[in-house]
């Protein structure tokens, strides 16, 4: 598999990434050494996670499989801390203290020193963003952390940490930013794109298959084994199965019929190689279902189906 650059630091990345958002929940531990070797043996090294996937679960499988199924040293290892549930409720906190209680929660979980990237999960209103990046410094000062991010900032926040970040020699400069970004969700080329580019920060789309349904899955009702099925994903999945996303999934299927691929390959090497983007983020329930994405690497749309689908999906 390809790899890049992330962002403006010398972090080469794979030019996807295997996240783990149902590992430990709905992927238990046979199917998650099976993704895991499965993407190591493509040429994969990126790993995502966050302390909040499966209240820690998906960190723990993790922690299981590390040195046992792949060297430590042969994973870029990133994981999020400000997202967790409490109760049953979600729950935000990026207060310093928090953040830096959450890591090393997350590093003994992992069964790791430090962590490759470390990213602030979300934007807290209310919460003073110079104490939120303070933590991100205590992390790579600590040896913690060896690179740090954001995730689900919009355009303004990223510019506004990336900035703070870059205003004081010493500080951790942020690498990256993860964001949501499909054929079904284009906001971010908004602004947080030309923030992303301007700033030197690294973009990872997370959801690049518009969250399971531009695989064309639910094209004809919801199967009992998808995440739109589960309790836990309904209204994750629910909220991108209305007309308009409809008619840019027949876009897409038709585009794969036409270059004999799946629709899956059309939607996932869009994303990928969208200017600005270093490395999707894909999320699967099974190794077979991950094969099929680790399959892309050698396919590049032709410009006339990017530009069909550009305009079919309503991007400026």
């Amino acid at each position: 598999m390809q790899q890049r650059t992330l962002g403006s630091t010398g972090l080469k990345v794979s030019r996807l990434g295997l996240g783990t958002l149902t590992w430990g929940r709905d992927t238990d531990e046979h199917e998650a050494r099976d993704q895991l070797i499965a993407f190591i043996e493509a040429g994969g090294n990126l790993l995502d996670t966050a302390a909040g996937y499966g209240d820690g679960a998906s960190e723990e499988l993790i922690g299981s499989l590390l040195g046992d199924v792949v060297p430590r040293d042969d994973v870029v290892l990133a994981t999020k801390a400000g997202i967790s549930r409490r109760r049953g409720q979600r729950e935000s906190n990026v207060s310093r203290g928090h953040m830096i209680s959450s890591l090393d929660q997350s590093l003994r979980r992992l069964g790791v020193d430090h962590v490759d990237l470390w990213q602030v999960h979300t934007w807290v209103d209310g919460t003073p963003l110079e104490e939120t990046l303070g933590a991100l410094d205590y992390a790579v000062t600590t040896g913690r952390a060896a690179y740090v991010g954001v995730s689900n900032y919009n355009g303004w926040q990223t510019a506004q940490a990336a900035t703070w970040q870059r205003a004081v020699p010493g500080r951790a400069t942020l690498a990256s930013t993860q964001v949501e970004y499909s054929l079904l969700n284009r906001t971010i080329e908004h602004e947080v794109l030309d923030a992303a580019r301007a700033l030197g920060l690294g973009v990872l789309p997370w959801s690049p298959l518009g969250r399971g349904v531009l695989t064309g899955k639910y094209r004809h009702g919801t199967p009992a084994d998808s995440r739109a099925a589960s309790a836990h994903f309904a209204n994750f999945v629910g909220n991108y199965l209305g007309e308009q996303s409809q008619r840019i999934v027949e876009a897409v299927v038709r585009a794969g019929e036409g270059l004999d691929w799946s629709p899956l390959e059309v939607a996932l090497v869009w994303v990928r190689d969208r200017p600005g983007v270093t490395a999707p983020i894909v999320g699967a329930r099974t190794a077979a279902q991950l094969g099929a994405a680790l399959g892309t690497d050698e396919l590049s749309l032709p410009t006339e189906i990017v530009e069909a689908l550009d305009d079919v999906s309503g991007g400026d």
